[in-house]
């Protein structure tokens, strides 16, 4: 069976991990999905994560979760961007989310990168997730 959604996927099984108080979770590797976590990890909301080579050219990445006082460095996270609707954004009209406490992760033209860096880079790009 294919998968429509491995971001959707992805954060998913971070929030579900978290919820149950898990220390690392084991998803499917993509190199977007890659992308995205490496921009998690500058940006505080999880401890680390590392590749897994299964042999037989296949991959998974195992993510280790970031807790605060016994709850979760990440409190909320969303999907924007689905692949039934894409939603795409230009700096002017770029929101902020939780008036700036929280980041927006974007994928432009300079690559996976946070709301803010965008801002500066002065580039929009497609809406990925939204993180708080």
């Amino acid at each position: 069976m294919s998968m429509n959604d491995p971001l959707g996927d992805m954060l998913t099984r971070i929030r579900n991990g978290q919820m149950a108080g898990k220390s690392s979770i084991i998803c499917l590797y993509s190199k977007h999905n890659e992308n995205v976590l490496s921009v998690l990890k500058d940006e505080g909301f999880i401890r680390d994560f590392k590749t897994v080579d299964l042999g037989n050219n296949k991959k998974e990445t195992q993510i280790f979760l970031k807790y605060s006082e016994g709850k979760g460095a990440i409190r909320e996270v969303a999907r924007v961007s689905k692949p039934g609707r894409r939603v795409y954004t230009n700096v002017k009209e770029m929101p902020r989310f939780y008036n700036g406490l929280g980041i927006l992760i974007l994928s432009t033209p300079h690559g996976v990168i946070p709301d803010y860096k965008a801002r500066a880079a002065n580039v929009g790009g497609e809406v990925l997730c939204q993180v708080f």
